[in-house]
């Protein structure tokens, strides 16, 4: 991965650092971006931080232009961020739920996507790994907005996979299952966290997906989970 360029929304997040920590690893050159993120996070040459908003359109296309203008080409998107809220029945969502999931699960992704897609075609061997939900594999109660998006993330990234073949563009969505992750243990204190998924073990998986010898795989849909992980 020496010589890729690797760009990680919600670099920092529960999730975020162990993806970000396994490139860097790599040797990739990684651009970091989160809502709040800062360079000492992840010490080293290698590592930029970018704090934005990807809510904001406009930022997310010039954030893109950026890491293209300065190291001249992008390799590898993985996006990882995304956000939980449950609890209530879709008759009891609050539109500023439903807002939310649908701004940091799914449009995020469209924007990130289509200011990436165009650089990534020109690498010859680019890469966009999405990070949904082993969740949103099937219909739960209480979980309406969440599930809707975290669902339509896939569809999406499988569609991106199917336009872009032509280019060696590859788009792979992870879909984890209750990830080890210090939110998880908060919210959930008395679960058994020796069966919950490792970050370090989905970290692994994209990092695999984003190497160029992994050009054969695309549009898949991989389910990992901590008994199997």
């Amino acid at each position: 991965m020496t010589s890729r360029v690797v760009f990680i929304t919600g670099a920092n997040g529960g999730l975020g650092a162990a993806v970000t920590q396994r490139f860097l690893a790599n040797g990739a050159r990684v651009i970091g971006a989160s809502r709040k993120i800062a360079a000492d996070e992840f010490p080293g040459a290698n590592f930029e931080a970018m704090p934005m908003d990807f809510t904001n359109d406009a930022a997310v296309r010039a954030a893109v232009t950026s890491v293209v203008q300065k190291y001249g080409k992008l390799d590898v998107l993985v996006h990882v961020l995304g956000a939980f809220a449950g609890g209530k029945s879709v008759a009891e969502t609050e539109d500023a739920t439903w807002n939310q999931m649908y701004n940091l699960n799914l449009n995020s992704a469209f924007s990130i996507f289509r200011a990436t897609i165009p650089h990534l075609r020109k690498s010859g061997s680019g890469r966009i790994i999405a990070i949904g939900s082993l969740a949103a594999a099937a219909a739960h109660p209480g979980l309406g907005a969440y599930i809707t998006f975290k669902s339509a993330l896939s569809m999406l990234v499988q569609t991106v996979a199917l336009e872009n073949k032509d280019a060696g563009l590859t788009a792979n969505v992870i879909l984890p299952g209750t990830m080890d992750t210090p939110a998880n243990r908060k919210a959930m204190p008395d679960a058994d966290f020796s069966k919950w998924l490792k970050t370090e073990a989905v970290a692994e998986l994209a990092s695999y997906l984003a190497q160029e010898s992994a050009g054969h795989i695309t549009g898949t849909v991989i389910p990992i989970d901590g008994e199997n992980a």
